[in-house]
């Protein structure tokens, strides 16, 4: 499995979002010079992410966007679900029932039920708030004397 920057970039947005909650709406131009991605390449992403409810939006001159819940409520494995339409390793797992004819006799089958089972279990205990925290954590740590 590998996460598109799509994905990657959708987290990126919402932490940046969660890190300036405090200021309103945030412009998606301030979020794109911070994390230096495409402005038109955001605006992709925040369509796909409008759809569910994942943001508030407001338009004018202090318009911008904001998170439409407290940030411990995102895990990253909903908002890669979101972004890359599912987290299964393998194309038979996609689904919620397995409709490959060969899943009774699969000898491969168990090992990617499993990996699938600790990868979602993994990403969905990971919250926007969680990487927040870390990424503050990490600037305290890091000063120069």
């Amino acid at each position: 499995m590998k996460i598109s920057t799509k994905g990657r970039y959708a987290i990126r947005l919402l932490v940046d979002l969660a890190e300036h909650q405090e200021n309103g709406y945030v412009s998606l131009k301030d979020i794109a010079a911070r994390q230096e991605i495409s402005k038109k390449y955001l605006e992709q992403i925040v369509v796909i992410l409008n759809r569910p409810g994942i943001l508030r939006t407001s338009h004018g001159q202090n318009g911008g966007y904001r998170l439409a819940k407290p940030a411990n409520q995102y895990t990253v494995g909903e908002i890669l679900r979101i972004t890359e339409g599912g987290i299964a390793p393998v194309a038979c797992l996609e689904d919620e029932i397995n409709h490959c004819g060969r899943a009774k006799n699969c000898a491969t089958l168990p090992i990617w039920t499993e990996l699938y089972r600790i990868i979602s279990e993994y990403l969905d205990s990971v919250t926007i708030q969680d990487i927040l925290d870390k990424q503050q954590e990490n600037y305290e740590y890091d000063f120069m004397i």
